[in-house]
């Protein structure tokens, strides 16, 4: 019988009730961008930690509340776990099949806004705790968990809140906020993040909009200048034309080669399930496309807004224009550099009259593939998942794990509840209630090797 029979039995027994304690967590909104029910999270996560005989500091920043939370184990190996509470917005509402804030149990899965990103996290964890204290009374290493309410919005506060609670946050190592399998249901841990500078260009070119009729031979346009600015920023070969751009960039090393070849081809995937026809640069699939896609920088319009867009015809000139413009970023750019060369870029191409808005950013940050607790995080998965987990270098999108990993001087380690079909940041936000289990088992594990 295995060692960790006790835990599972505990596990399967009490998947029901724990599943309602995260139904409770999602039913409470912690929308980050619309600052709606962050405190309340907040002092329900507080309340959460307290219950399973942790030491909880809620601590204040500039924006939302850190949850901080400790219990002494028996060894002296201390790990960092990593959640947030704060959730995207809902809308579009009417795409949802139940309420957002109201999870809903089908077929096997939950939904509701925050049960993946990140609500599920935090409570398949904490009953992966519960398990190891019904099975031995105590906890096999020290844990401590950070969960913030701004990752959402950037992480704006939580570089100089660990900053300045370098002592606090000690520990021997760190389990990120996501993780999850792929299309193949092969568990996946991800060695980093691409950096991320995400900013919205605007212009103003008159106090109020304007009959076409009379401006548009004699006015400036604003959704011209704006589309004018945007085009000197990439070219059709996909190239970024912000000079200075791409210096300083890590080549992937032929450990990242590897790894990437050891990976499924993606590229039929990804046709099927997002209906692309294709991809750029000439693109096909194999270890290239896998390697482009984390591996180079981009420069993405994520969104345009001016004018009149609604039914019908409007004859008019916008005076506004704005779009939202996302960086992503690869070792070693840094953010406040690429913020810098954009403004130079801009002027230089007689657009001073764009203004540039900071809307948050992140360093690229990776973890050695090699290091002690990455190969005992995939040790760990086996019995689980009955197959182990694969190594991927790292992961298209951003999150605030440069603090962590430069800073804290941790191995960061990715491990989750996560499927293809989670749907976050998107209408009908959905968890396999099987995957839940299985990363509370995974968990458990995690904790007693490590220790």
């Amino acid at each position: 019988m295995s060692e960790y029979a006790k835990i599972d039995s505990y596990l399967e027994k009490n998947l029901e009730q724990s599943l309602a304690e995260l139904g409770r967590l999602v039913a409470q909104p912690s929308v980050g961008a619309q600052n709606l029910g962050l405190q309340e999270c907040a002092a329900l996560v507080a309340e959460m930690l307290r219950a399973r005989g942790f030491d909880v500091q809620i601590m204040e920043t500039a924006g939302a509340p850190v949850v901080f939370g400790e219990r002494k184990g028996r060894s002296d190996k201390t790990l960092l776990i990593y959640n947030h509470y704060d959730v995207q917005p809902p809308e579009p509402l009417e795409l949802w099949e139940t309420p957002p804030f109201e999870p809903n149990l089908r077929d096997g899965k939950l939904y509701g806004r925050g049960v993946s990103d990140d609500k599920g996290h935090i409570v398949a964890r904490l009953f992966a705790i519960d398990s190891i204290l019904a099975a031995d009374g105590e906890l096999p290493c020290s844990v401590k968990f950070i969960i913030e309410g701004e990752e959402e919005t950037a992480s704006v506060n939580l570089f100089e809140f660990i900053s300045r609670n370098k002592g606090l946050l000690k520990a021997d190592a760190c389990m990120w906020e996501f993780g999850g399998v792929d299309h193949r249901d092969v568990p996946m841990l991800y060695l980093g993040l691409r950096g991320i500078c995400y900013v919205e260009l605007s212009i103003e070119t008159a106090a109020t909009d304007v009959h076409s009729g009379l401006g548009g031979s004699i006015f400036p346009n604003a959704a011209w200048r704006l589309v004018w600015a945007l085009s000197t920023l990439k070219g059709e070969d996909e190239r970024i034309r912000i000079p200075g751009f791409y210096d300083g960039i890590k080549p992937p090393a032929r450990r990242d080669r590897e790894l990437m070849e050891a990976l499924p081809d993606v590229a039929e995937e990804y046709k099927s399930r997002y209906g692309i026809k294709g991809f750029i640069k000439g693109l096909t699939g194999g270890t290239d496309l896998k390697v482009e896609e984390v591996f180079t920088p981009t420069c993405t319009i994520c969104g345009l807004t001016s004018g009149y867009q609604g039914p019908g015809s409007k004859t008019v000139l916008p005076a506004r224009a704005s779009a939202k413009v996302d960086f992503r970023l690869v070792p070693d750019q840094h953010p406040a550099d690429i913020l810098r060369k954009l403004r130079i870029h801009l002027d230089a191409q007689g657009f001073n009259d764009v203004q540039i808005t900071d809307l948050g950013s992140d360093p690229p940050a990776r973890t050695d593939p090699d290091k002690p607790f990455i190969q005992l995080v995939v040790k760990t998965s086996e019995e689980v998942y009955e197959t182990p987990m694969q190594l991927v270098p790292m992961t298209g999108g951003s999150g605030p794990s440069y603090p962590f990993v430069h800073d804290l001087k941790l191995p960061v380690a990715t491990a989750g509840l996560g499927y293809p079909d989670t749907r976050t940041h998107a209408p009908n936000e959905n968890i396999r209630v099987d995957l839940y289990l299985k990363h509370a088992r995974h968990m458990a594990r995690i904790l007693k090797e490590f220790a």
